[in-house]
């Protein structure tokens, strides 16, 4: 298994199979237009097929599908069937919005997939359309219904926003408990196409932790051994839940993950600004060995700590100005899967 310059092993491949999205979530998609990716550039299914296997042979086990919104993309669950019949995938996982899970989620599970996450950040519906700018929460809360009974360790990720939902930390964690969900709180990141972000904005670790206590009592956290990106803490009726922060704890350090577009670019960091292509290789016929070099030479100069960096920004602003996003789709957190 190939390491990179701090260490850090080739294990994780969140792999996106759309850059196309149903709903515009403020902190995600907030403008008015995008420039979708060329549709003869994405990958079809053998391809991601021959890719997946590429970096199986060099160690990652974990591959999560991706979006954009994945079940977007047409016969998905056949992609998933061929993926799941690898032994070597120990986790198949995909994040979805939830918009189209309920009418899915009984084929996903007959493919294989093993774990589903569903982003869910308010249960209040006028709250919904305005992060999302559609009326489309019923939709998202039947799906997970339909879901949850189906998907042992079903996670639900809420980012969190000062002002913007953060009162709402308790009833998430209570609609969670009722489906044998684990919530997981998302720190506000400036990735991508997060144009309004400010820190002011960011909902600190910290402070989720001592809002949840005064609101339901002592917090005791976790020990354990996991290059997963979540803390986890529990309450003391049982409830687990996690809490992302990688804005204000960065998590760099122990980092395994890397991203690959629906297009065919392989991004070792969320807050890269390159990507490697591996479509074009593997388009021109390039043999399984010579994109395992590629990808082992790629990854063992690898010496990325994006959000580490950005922590170390006195005056902290968006990262990526619009009229350089409108430029560059792939620079777009819709596109690399986030």
């Amino acid at each position: 298994m190939p390491l990179d310059a701090l260490g850090r092993p080739l294990r994780n491949l969140r792999l996106s199979v759309t850059d196309r999205c149903n709903l515009r979530c403020s902190y995600c998609m907030p403008e008015a237009e995008y420039v979708w990716l060329p549709r003869q550039d994405i990958l079809h299914f053998e391809e991601i097929e021959r890719l997946a296997d590429v970096f199986l042979d060099l160690g990652v086990d974990k591959i999560r599908l991706t979006g954009g919104e994945p079940l977007l993309r047409r016969d998905l669950p056949s992609l998933i069937e061929r993926l799941a019949s690898r032994p070597r995938i120990r986790d198949l996982a995909m994040t979805t919005n939830a918009v189209l899970l309920h009418e899915h989620a009984p084929a996903l599970k007959l493919a294989g997939l093993h774990r589903l996450t569903v982003s869910l950040d308010t249960l209040q519906r006028h709250r919904f359309k305005e992060l999302t700018r559609y009326d489309e929460l019923d939709r998202v809360l039947q799906g997970i219904d339909s879901a949850a009974p189906l998907f042992p360790g079903f996670k639900i990720d809420a980012v969190v926003i000062r002002g913007v939902n953060d009162d709402e930390l308790a009833p998430l964690l209570a609609f969670g408990r009722e489906r044998a969900a684990e919530v997981r709180f998302i720190e506000y990141m400036d990735v991508g196409g997060a144009t309004h972000w400010s820190m002011h904005r960011v909902v600190s670790r910290a402070e989720i932790l001592e809002q949840l206590s005064r609101d339901l009592g002592p917090i005791e956290p976790i020990v354990e051994q996991s290059s997963a990106p979540a803390d986890r803490y529990r309450l003391a009726d049982g409830t687990v839940f996690g809490i992302i922060s990688s804005t204000t704890q960065p998590f760099c350090a122990e980092c395994d993950r890397s991203r690959l577009t629906a297009d065919g670019l392989w991004y070792m960091c969320l807050y890269a600004n390159r990507g490697v292509d591996l479509r074009k290789p593997l388009r021109e016929g390039a043999p399984p060995a010579e994109l395992r070099r590629l990808i082992e030479s790629v990854w063992s100069r690898r010496d990325d700590r994006g959000a580490e960096d950005r922590l170390a920004f006195r005056d902290r602003a968006p990262l990526i100005p619009i009229e350089t996003l409108k430029r560059d789709p792939h620079l777009e957190m819709h596109t690399r899967g986030g």
